[in-house]
């Protein structure tokens, strides 16, 4: 499968989509140029991800994205993610999404982050508020 079909399929089946009911961190984010809207939530024990689930709408880069990015930080330290930036969740997602989608395919990291940094009382730093 190459990685436009992995894309497609993550946003026809996203993985890890819902709610967590008693989630220790979550993070609404919104892109209002293309009308993405994402929360995004994490149960949290010994410093690392054990859950991890998004709910909302938006185009197939967001939802897409989404459902990888939350794949792989199951398990992740949270300073792990506190330092993940727009190169690794490229990686991720196995493309570059250019400067049009650029804010659809970060929507998802930067709740993400948010989250963990309002999780841990820390405030979030230059590097994700440009995403």
């Amino acid at each position: 499968m190459d990685y436009a079909d992995e894309l497609i399929s993550n946003y026809e089946h996203p993985h890890n989509k819902g709610k967590i009911s008693g989630a220790d961190a979550k993070f609404h984010e919104f892109n209002p140029v293309c009308g993405d809207d994402l929360t995004l939530y994490l149960k949290v024990r010994g410093g690392k991800v054990e859950d991890v689930k998004f709910d909302g709408t938006g185009c197939a880069i967001s939802i897409a994205s989404a459902s990888m990015l939350t794949d792989e930080i199951k398990g992740k330290k949270l300073s792990e993610i506190e330092s993940m930036n727009f190169e690794k969740l490229k990686e991720i997602i196995g493309i570059d999404p250019g400067p049009v989608r650029l804010k659809c395919a970060t929507l998802s990291l930067k709740a993400l982050k948010k989250a963990v940094f309002l999780y841990e009382h820390k405030k979030v730093d230059s590097e994700t508020e440009k995403l």
